[in-house]
């Protein structure tokens, strides 16, 4: 590989490897082989631009979503329940900085801000002429996109952390402050917005394969979300209206889309469908961390029946006290949560033949009683897609859905209020319960919202989140009244207020023990 004119692009030029890792959809791999790339000509076509982000749609972010994520979210916020060691501790409140799946997605969520950073401040100056610009512009918008959701991840679970925006910057540095909430936020909306700018407008229509990649309204509708948490009713209602009214997404099962349904958004026929705003993008490629592990780890795994690709699986399950949430009627319930008698004619088992759900006893080795739907294809095949020598296979794994915009746009339309009949918050909120079987409400509280959220995005990584947004001595009401045990041995933990932030490794405080100390104002250029 050539190595002239690199000066200051040592780092930009270690992470082009890892850039062309992974392939995301199949209009992603048309880059040319690892081993034929030039520094000098590797940016000479577009093709090769857009190429440059594709690891940030999946490899980057395994670490993080392989385990870590959901032990975080969905079990501490007492949504699943696990009896495994390494990713129970949430359960009990006993998390520690020497926890190794805590150390790996820490690293994961760096890792996509260490490689957007490279993309951000030297991809431009790495292109021939024959490189259109929009390409350019767009090429990098997505790296601002990805950039700004690592770090709304970070500021969510870890609270103040550094912000760099040019690793380069702290080579000889390796101490560094952590700076306050505001400005991480600050840097987030900011993130967003150069996005939007740069990204390119679309519609997502019936072609799975063109919608993939993130867009401007993908853009916004993360930044509204982001509002949402800095409490800017105003900005987020504004945002998300305008994405609402581009009319670029569509709810699944609505009365845009009525042939289809909840149920379709998590078939590997589903990936990238209408309502899919940003989703990581899984291939199986032979490496591990390429593709997604969820239907190994929430599957149903014992010797009468097995949705699992390999001889493991089953880590997660649902958690007594979710097993709560869904009423009557509610037709996520069944797309959601797997209880025993349920029949699943497209889900295929390894004994042969399709699901039916065993007996509460049979169901799995956590003793829940019941097993996770979302993200549960069956073994291999035309309906689940393929799978890999671990088992993980090509389903994507959503970050945001167009029903959680709607729901974003009902809250923020509430604001402060105690209830709200406003219109076009009724209409929003009233969509994803129609989608659901459920009758319309005439007034809405944040409780409704609050409730209605945890069922809609269930297993999907934001219940641990909005749990945070509300007051500590609520979340705390709220959990501490959780069985958090299995159907067998009910167990209560109450968090402490320190619980709600996760602790930082033990080795890089170590390395940086300003990691602990107040945080600092931010100064943006």
């Amino acid at each position: 590989m050539k190595t002239k004119k690199i000066n200051g692009y040592k780092f930009f030029t270690a992470m082009l490897a890892l850039f062309a890792m992974a392939s995301c959809t199949e209009d992603f791999t048309n880059r040319p082989p690892e081993d034929a790339i030039s520094l000098d000509a590797y940016y000479s076509t577009n093709e090769q631009v857009e190429s440059a982000t594709n690891g940030l749609y999946s490899r980057t972010w395994f670490q993080l979503e392989n385990k870590f994520f959901w032990a975080v979210t969905e079990v501490g916020s007492g949504n699943m329940y696990t009896n495994s060691s390494d990713v129970n501790a949430l359960r009990t409140f006993s998390l520690t900085g020497t926890d190794p799946e805590l150390k790996r997605g820490w690293s994961s969520l760096w890792a996509n801000v260490a490689q957007a950073n490279s993309i951000i401040n030297f991809l431009a100056a790495r292109v021939g002429p024959d490189v259109s610009d929009s390409v350019l512009q767009n090429t990098i918008g997505e790296a601002y996109f990805m950039r700004a959701t690592a770090y709304f991840y970070l500021v969510r679970m870890w609270g103040p952390v550094p912000i760099i925006e040019n690793n380069l910057n702290y080579q000889s540095t390796p101490k560094i402050p952590v700076n306050r909430t505001e400005d991480i936020y600050t840097l987030i909306e900011r993130d967003y917005l150069m996005a939007a700018e740069k990204l390119n407008a679309k519609t997502r229509g019936s072609n799975y394969a063109e919608n993939g990649r993130v867009s401007k309204g993908s853009a916004k509708a993360m930044l509204a979300k982001a509002y949402l948490y800095m409490k800017d009713y105003a900005k987020a209602k504004a945002t998300a209206e305008e994405v609402i009214n581009s009319g670029e997404f569509k709810l699944l099962g609505g009365s845009m889309l009525p042939g289809k349904n909840f149920g379709d958004l998590f078939k590997y026929a589903g990936n990238n469908n209408e309502e899919s705003i940003f989703a990581l993008q899984w291939k199986g490629d032979g490496n591990y961390g390429s593709a997604n592990n969820c239907n190994t780890q929430f599957g149903i795994q014992t010797s009468a029946v097995s949705t699992s690709n390999v001889s493991y699986g089953g880590v997660f399950a649902p958690s007594q006290d979710v097993l709560t949430a869904f009423t009557a009627g509610d037709l996520r319930r069944k797309e959601t949560i797997m209880l025993p008698g349920d029949s699943y004619p497209d889900v295929k088992v390894v004994q042969g033949g399709f699901l039916t759900v065993p007996s509460a006893d049979e169901i799995g080795g956590q003793n829940a009683g019941a097993a996770i739907k979302k993200y549960c294809l069956g073994i291999k095949g035309d309906a689940a897609g393929p799978a890999d020598q671990w088992g993980m296979m090509d389903n994507n794994t959503y970050i945001m859905r167009y029903a959680e915009l709607l729901l974003i746009h009902a809250e923020a339309t509430l604001g402060n209020a105690g209830s709200t009949s406003d219109a076009g918050a009724l209409a929003s909120f009233n969509a994803v319960r129609a989608r659901a079987g459920l009758s319309n409400l005439a007034s809405i509280t944040f409780d409704d919202i609050f409730k209605e959220r945890r069922k809609e995005l269930c297993f999907e990584g934001d219940y641990w989140f909005d749990l945070g947004r509300i007051s500590r001595s609520q979340a705390t009401t709220i959990m501490a009244a959780q069985n958090r045990g299995n159907r067998i041995t009910a167990e209560y933990f109450t968090p402490e207020p320190g619980d709600f932030l996760i602790p930082f490794p033990e080795d890089d405080l170590a390395k940086n023990p300003l990691l602990t100390q107040p945080p600092v104002p931010y100064n943006f250029n």
